[in-house]
């Protein structure tokens, strides 16, 4: 009884056309005689002679199976296939002249994707300036953020799943990492717009002691406030932590809500916000450094492109 299904057809008898060895020249010079229809306008174009043009060609032909131009016509004249395989050209062409133009923009930082971490407070001062600056010199490079805490942003790095971090404050020493400190900026202190303390024009740190707080997480390090309480327990100053938030805008809102001060960089505090006084601190005693890190062999061109404009344009707002 026959079989109700042919047997699969063995390798050896599939179609050898299946494997074609073509170049970019053959695609090259095809596309030239099919825009000329004419060899020896089309070697001149290629600046190449036309028997050599011609055999490569007929090669063409030989490796497709197929007759691409009808040659005893004048002018020539592509055939139905010929036809087809121009638009086919066309595309593969386009495509590679494309894709090498992207690759050279990605190597030179002036394509791709650039992915930023940063805490919460690095926001302020000039980074979102200089971000801005960033993308109208490299308009092609996506940018995609990340908010972090700062003890998440050496593990984010390592991870690759960013490629920069701004870290306030820096990130603790980490040999596959180079960290740059960008600013040391000295806190405020903000109250509610009721407080005894609000109407001065500078606080002691003694005038802190005892006083209603909120504050972020001490831990995990490193932590701002980490910084503020280790500052404050050397000069043997207590605070009364009555709330601890994770953002900076939630403070501000308890702040505001008269639920305890808080501490923040004297940019944020530049900003008027309602109901809110933001004090300087005599001596600039706490402060709140800034940094950028980047894995150290990152060759990302787009980090690098990034790292001269911190140079320029970060500093520290005027008292």
């Amino acid at each position: 009884m026959p079989a109700l299904y042919p047997k699969a057809a063995s390798p050896s008898l599939l179609p050898s056309d299946c494997e074609h060895r073509l170049e970019l020249r053959h695609l090259r010079y095809f596309k030239a005689v099919a825009e000329e229809l004419n060899f020896t306008r089309a070697a001149e174009k290629l600046h190449m002679a036309q028997p050599p043009l011609s055999q490569q060609i007929m090669q063409l032909e030989s490796e497709l199976g197929v007759t691409l131009l009808e040659r005893h016509t004048r002018p020539l004249r592509l055939t139905e296939a010929g036809e087809q395989f121009l638009l086919r050209v066309n595309l593969i062409l386009s495509d590679i002249t494309s894709s090498v133009r992207d690759i050279k923009g990605i190597a030179e930082g002036k394509q791709g994707r650039l992915a930023i971490g940063f805490a919460g407070s690095a926001m302020y001062n000039k980074l979102p300036e200089i971000l801005g600056m960033f993308q109208q010199c490299y308009p092609a490079v996506e940018l995609t953020f990340k908010e972090l805490l700062a003890a998440d942003i050496a593990s984010a790095l390592m991870a690759r799943t960013i490629d920069i971090g701004f870290s306030r404050p820096p990130i603790n020493e980490t040999p596959a990492l180079q960290q740059k400190l960008l600013l040391n900026e000295p806190l405020v202190v903000a109250l509610p717009s009721a407080h005894p303390l609000a109407t001065r024009t500078c606080i002691t740190l003694a005038n802190l002691d005892g006083q209603k707080t909120v504050l972020y997480p001490r831990y995990p390090l490193p932590s701002l406030t980490d910084l503020i309480l280790n500052t404050l327990e050397a000069a043997t100053i207590r605070l009364d932590i009555v709330q601890q938030v994770e953002n900076l805008q939630a403070a501000l809102g308890l702040t505001r809500a008269g639920v305890g001060l808080t501490f923040v960089p004297q940019s944020v505090g530049a900003e008027p916000r309602q109901g809110i006084a933001f004090i300087p601190i005599e001596g600039d005693l706490l402060c709140s450094p800034m940094s950028v890190a980047w894995l150290e062999e990152n060759s990302m061109a787009a980090v690098h492109n990034l790292l001269p404009m911190l140079d320029l344009t970060v500093t520290v707002p005027s008292a």
